[in-house]
């Protein structure tokens, strides 16, 4: 806590608090975004660990860590950023300010005070990072939990609490190891700048700086009123209205067209005319589509409309591409030969392994035509990634390492910061240590039902180690993350195949272990920017990840235990509002990758096996972009073309829709090209305010629903509550596949 009071809220002259000298006109960051939107000013006397912050940075961890895991389980998933609790807390810090005694108390010594002064920015920033850590880095929810999910609602495995919550335990801690170690390639560099950091900045600074008198309302009064209506709205698509989810026109217009609907279904098909009036469904798998660059949405969207409209078309209906027309055109589910549903339960041994011979008499596996291709698209943005960077970015590297200790470049930001006492790299050594050792401890203590070795944990952590560094140049300058999950699950298929559950750790260590490093490498950024102390940006970190691990599973232990049927999502559940479409991708992985192992697939003989030629492909398609980068130098747009982030936009599908992601990228570009062209005070003013406002109505009617209706068994059952119209959207158009409910042909 502080003991110091400061009623300043402003920062002084970047010379005098620089502790440095020097014409800070001379150091300015080369980024014009940041030159323009960080502040290059400081007052390290600002108190930043007082009670206040504590107080409200655990409470937002714990109420943000709670929505995100109870909104991970529904059929449509909900993601709520921590914008929400960065809006949200200002008036009750203000609050706190005003009433709490500001009497200074002695403790062994160590002075403090309830009440240092004003509400302060550095204070809310805190807030913050502590918030973010129940977002919980990656997406809503600790990555670790879908494992366990898995192996409660799908395998029906009985597991130990306190085996499951060593493993959300260490993957976030060895996160922030990896964090720890790679800060000075990621976070000092002024190159690598996190561009979706810019936007917290300046809602910051709008939040804290005073208003002029100007005509229209506050940025608080817009939040409440926006968030108001969102709140009532989400009564609609959430219970009363829900095929507002997945508003599907195309179906209606061709009800007996079984083309018609799988062209234009949003839940079932390729979503074409289809739209989604749900916030959550909006946001459910790319985040919010306000606080994305238009450039990335640009990115994004070519890659999206490739894939959708060109390339799943094209193998579909001309090529009949690996058998594609037995099967749905798109669907989570796996498939037999004949066109019926996969029951994996038939070649599974009592200890959760493969059952050699009855697969061989039960039959081969195969996968949706666009989940099919998707995976493929893994293999090439995986390679992509490292070629992109090590062609854009391997000479920076390079300098970097070389001069990582004497920090040749520095701009007036990482000046700034010499005020404060960094923190010393031993103290991320230990986290990293301490978290492998718990691991391969797990992993000889619960051998059996872990199923992952010793030596398999040790090759987890060497691939996630190698791998963070160049997706994390990707992230830093493109606000994009190339996943590789399919390639480490590929790569333990091979060397462990029939062993699901072990598949599904590797993939929990050697990947999801990069997300969380990846998530306190861009808020050590934040703090970087905002000129947080770095010792009290370790300790929120740690805090918040301890305090949001143990919630995160306590919150998801009791709903796995305590809904009826969770993550079922057969005919008989088909409205069911807990279907667990994200953790229904990560049972299939674990099927695909695991269980019936990659050889069998994508090796010599398997269906699959012309989709490895992805990988080399992958690593080719850069090469040429950065030909021309070289040869027209002038041509600046020529470097902005990114083979990673493009192939992101078909990244995540299943779970993902295209409805989701073609709402997604409508919704960025009516906001972020067309308000901020045409009404940029407005979009300066409330768009980030909008983002956090629909956030949390959609978030706080979506829990009240829970428990007031549907925990209750009230479920509505109407035409209006169906969630997509297009029965015949998951029907073979193959000639002789009996499916029910489907026509022969």
């Amino acid at each position: 806590m502080a003991s110091k009071p400061n009623n300043s809220q402003k920062f002084p002259d970047a010379e005098k608090a620089s502790n440095g000298g020097g014409d800070a006109s001379d150091d300015r960051c080369p980024i014009e975004e940041v030159a323009l939107v960080v502040p290059e000013t400081d007052d390290p006397s600002m108190p930043v660990m007082t009670f206040r912050a504590w107080f409200l940075g655990i409470i937002s961890c714990v109420l943000l860590i709670f929505l995100n895991t109870f909104f991970t389980f529904r059929t449509q998933p909900l993601t709520i950023s921590a914008i929400l609790m960065q809006i949200a807390v200002l008036p009750i810090g203000k609050f706190m300010a005003s009433v709490l005694p500001t009497k200074e108390h002695n403790f062994l010594g160590w002075r403090f005070s309830l009440n240092p002064g004003p509400f302060n920015i550095k204070e809310h920033v805190i807030i913050t990072i502590f918030a973010n850590c129940g977002v919980s880095y990656g997406g809503g929810d600790a990555y670790s939990i879908g494992a366990i999910t898995v192996m409660k609602a799908y395998y029906k495995q009985t597991i130990s609490f306190l085996c499951a919550l060593l493993m959300v335990l260490t993957t976030q801690v060895l996160g922030y190891g990896w964090a720890g170690i790679l800060r000075r390639y990621l976070v000092d560099p002024v190159e690598m700048w996190w561009p979706s950091n810019l936007a917290q900045v300046s809602l910051f600074r709008a939040l804290h700086e005073k208003e002029h008198k100007s005509k229209g309302f506050t940025r608080m009064q817009f939040f409440l009123m926006a968030m108001g209506a969102s709140f009532l709205y989400y009564a609609l698509p959430g219970y009363l209205f829900t095929v507002l989810t997945f508003f599907s026109w195309v179906c209606w217009a061709w009800p007996h067209n079984i083309t018609a609907q799988q062209v234009g279904s949003g839940y079932h098909g390729l979503g074409v005319g289809a739209f989604t009036f749900d916030w959550a469904g909006i946001t459910a798998y790319h985040g919010s589509p306000l606080v994305t660059p238009w450039s990335s949405i640009v990115n994004v969207g070519i890659g999206f409309i490739m894939f959708i409209y060109i390339i799943v078309p094209v193998c579909y209906w001309k090529f009949n591409t690996f058998d594609a027309r037995k099967f749905p055109i798109f669907s989570n589910q796996l498939f037999k030969s004949d066109g019926l549903k996969y029951d994996t339960t038939k070649i599974l041994t009592p200890n959760f392994e493969l059952d050699v011979k009855a697969y061989n008499n039960y039959g081969k596996l195969y996968l949706s035509p666009l989940f099919a291709l998707s995976i493929g698209s893994g293999f090439a943005r995986f390679t992509a990634t490292l070629t992109h960077v090590a062609l854009f970015h391997g000479s920076d590297i390079l300098r970097q390492s070389r001069s990582a200790m004497s920090n040749v470049k520095v701009d007036v930001h990482a000046r700034l910061m010499k005020a404060y006492k960094q923190v010393p790299q031993w103290w991320f050594l230990v986290l990293l240590f301490g978290s492998i050792v718990l691991s391969l401890v797990m992993s000889f203590v619960w051998k059996n039902d872990v199923q992952l070795p010793w030596w398999g944990m040790l090759f987890a952590f060497g691939l996630a180690f190698i791998v963070t560094l160049p997706i994390g140049v990707i992230q830093a300058t493109t606000n994009q993350q190339p996943g590789y999950d399919i390639i480490a699950q590929f790569m333990i298929g091979y060397v462990l195949p029939g062993k699901p559950i072990a598949n599904l750790l590797f993939k929990i260590y050697g990947r999801i272990s990069t997300v969380h490093a990846l998530s306190f490498l861009a808020d050590l950024k934040l703090g970087h920017y905002m000129k947080i102390p770095p010792r009290s940006m370790y300790v929120a970190q740690l805090v918040g990840t301890l305090i949001s691990a143990v919630v995160n599973l306590g919150v998801a232990w009791w709903m796995l235990d305590g809904i009826q049927d969770i993550c079922m999502d057969d005919q008989s559940h088909h409205n069911s509002p807990w279907t667990c479409p994200k953790y229904r991708v990560t049972f299939d992985a674990s099927v695909i990758w695991g269980l019936i192992g990659p050889r069998r697939l994508f090796g010599p003989g398997g269906m699959y096996r012309n989709l490895v030629w992805l990988f080399l492909i992958g690593a080719v398609l850069p090469v040429p972009v950065w030909v021309l980068s070289k040869i027209y130098p002038d041509k600046k747009w020529i470097p902005l073309i990114n083979i990673p982030v493009i192939s992101y936009g078909f990244a995540g599908m299943p779970p993902a829709t295209p409805t989701n992601i073609a709402s997604w990228l409508l919704t960025g570009m009516i906001f972020n090209f067309f308000v901020f062209q045409y009404h940029k005070r407005w979009w300066q003013k409330y768009n980030y305010v909008l983002s956090a406002a629909l956030d949390a109505g959609t978030a706080f009617m979506g829990v009240l629903i829970f428990f007031a209706l549907q925990n209750a068994g009230h479920n509505l059952k109407w035409w209006g509550s169906d969630v997509d119209h297009c029965p015949l959207a998951s029907c073979p158009t193959a000639p002789g596949i009996k499916v029910e409910g489907c026509p022969v042909f």
